[in-house]
């Protein structure tokens, strides 16, 4: 019996079979947009403190990067669903919405004396928006920019993968008029007329989008494709 059992215990076991290691791959076109597109929702609300003239046209600056946020979240759809499209403007309001409440912190921390006193007023001046306007700005850009999205896919769903300059141009100039209105109705209503300011900014924004819009989605789609082929 002892031999037995000694001889057993001397047999070889086999190996436990041990899976391989899962390593989650995110495709590098997805992180790249992902990092640009939280990039240019922090510093729309910046860039938007300065007026531009288009022509006759006198426009906010952050309209801009506004118009890089929906290029980025088009060529996110076209390159990876709506789904993923959606998730990404969700998570837009991180960076948006821990900015604003960082700047607010900052201004309310005293400055330094040996700060020049023009400086500081010119950084109070810039970053220290009102909290209608930073309302108004958080729910302009979840209007506008799911609006986009879902009228870029459900132009994809019934025309097919084609005429992405005609998907990309229609959701933008519809997402931006919502934008616009939304943006100044929320943020000026009440303090001065908002009639010309409306129409002003809506005929920037639609020639804009009918211009830029189309070949930069068509650029930021190839630019995906071309890093997930390297991988």
């Amino acid at each position: 019996m002892t031999s037995e059992v000694t001889a057993a215990a001397r047999e070889p076991r086999p190996a436990l079979a041990v899976e391989p290691a899962r390593t989650l791959q995110m495709p590098l076109s997805l992180f790249a947009l992902s990092i640009f597109y939280g990039g240019m929702v922090c510093i729309a609300g910046v860039l938007g403190n300065k007026q531009v003239a288009l022509g006759p046209l006198a426009v906010e600056a952050g309209i801009f990067a506004f118009l890089m946020l929906v290029i980025t979240s088009s060529a996110m759809a076209e390159l990876h669903g709506r789904a993923v499209a959606n998730r990404l403007v969700l998570l837009g309001f991180v960076p948006m919405i821990f900015s604003m409440l960082l700047t607010w912190f900052v201004l309310q921390i005293p400055a330094s004396p040996q700060m020049a006193p023009d400086r500081l007023v010119a950084f109070e001046t810039i970053l220290g928006s009102t909290r209608r306007i930073w309302f108004a700005g958080i729910l302009a850009y979840g209007v506008s920019t799911f609006l986009n999205v879902y009228i870029f896919s459900r132009l994809k769903a019934r025309e097919g993968a084609a005429l992405l300059w005609l998907r990309s141009a229609i959701a933008s100039i519809l997402s931006q008029i919502v934008d616009t209105f939304i943006f100044i109705t929320v943020a000026f209503y009440g303090v001065f007329p908002i009639q010309e300011l409306i129409l002003g900014q809506m005929i920037a924004k639609v020639v804009l989008s009918a211009v830029l819009v189309p070949p930069f989605v068509y650029a930021f789609v190839a630019l995906g494709r071309s890093l997930d082929a390297r991988r």
